[in-house]
């Protein structure tokens, strides 16, 4: 025996149809596939929030002028962030035999910055306005001149030098990574035996 619903029936039937539709459709958008934020990419920013600083913060290479008992004294180019250690190395290392002094190895070079290694670097006390004009030079004082430190200006106060022989005393220091004996200022061009007999007791090193 078929039952009839009636037409009462067949409007229930088709809200059922209906509503059974709707949850069908809204189970499928919630269950639709998203984009899933990348692992390790970019952060978004913010609003009013700044780029994060890139990793490592590589910045300009740096220059410093590496003299003293080093086997290749000049001027070195360096990354970013170097140490006085990394200087020292790239100017070829210490001479054998030689200090480092007191320099700190661990410290972080400045741009253009000079690096004295195992020598005395030049201090406020021997600028060349030390001297007031018109006077005699520290040597006829009876101290001596440091080969290693002197301005051309207190070089060129020594009997017998004048400013372009102070100024290859200076560039000869510069080439050879200072002076190791007092002796050595014979190979300065210009100074003889007899130049070299009149300084030698005047200057040190």
């Amino acid at each position: 025996m078929r039952l009839d619903p009636g037409a009462g029936g067949v409007r229930a039937l088709a809200i059922v149809a209906l509503v059974a539709a709707l949850v069908a459709a809204g189970y499928l958008w919630l269950a639709r596939p998203r984009p899933v934020a990348e692992v390790g990419g970019r952060p978004t920013l913010l609003a009013g929030s700044s780029a994060p600083a890139p990793a490592g913060g590589q910045g300009a290479p740096v220059m410093v002028h590496v003299y003293g008992k080093v086997r290749r004294p000049g001027v070195v180019t360096l990354p970013a962030g170097s140490r006085v250690a990394d200087a020292i190395k790239a100017a070829g290392g210490v001479r054998p035999g030689a200090g480092t002094g007191a320099l700190n190895l661990a410290r972080k070079v400045v741009d253009g910055e000079q690096i004295p290694v195992g020598v005395r670097a030049p201090s406020a006390a021997s600028a060349p306005d030390a001297t007031p004009a018109g006077t005699a030079g520290p040597s006829a004082a009876g101290a001596q001149l440091d080969l290693n430190t002197a301005s051309v200006e207190q070089l060129d106060q020594l009997p017998g030098v004048g400013p372009v022989l102070a100024q290859r005393i200076v560039d000869y220091r510069t080439r050879h990574g200072g002076f190791r004996s007092v002796e050595q200022l014979q190979e300065v061009s210009g100074i003889g035996e007899r130049r070299f007999a009149d300084l030698k007791n005047l200057v040190r090193v």
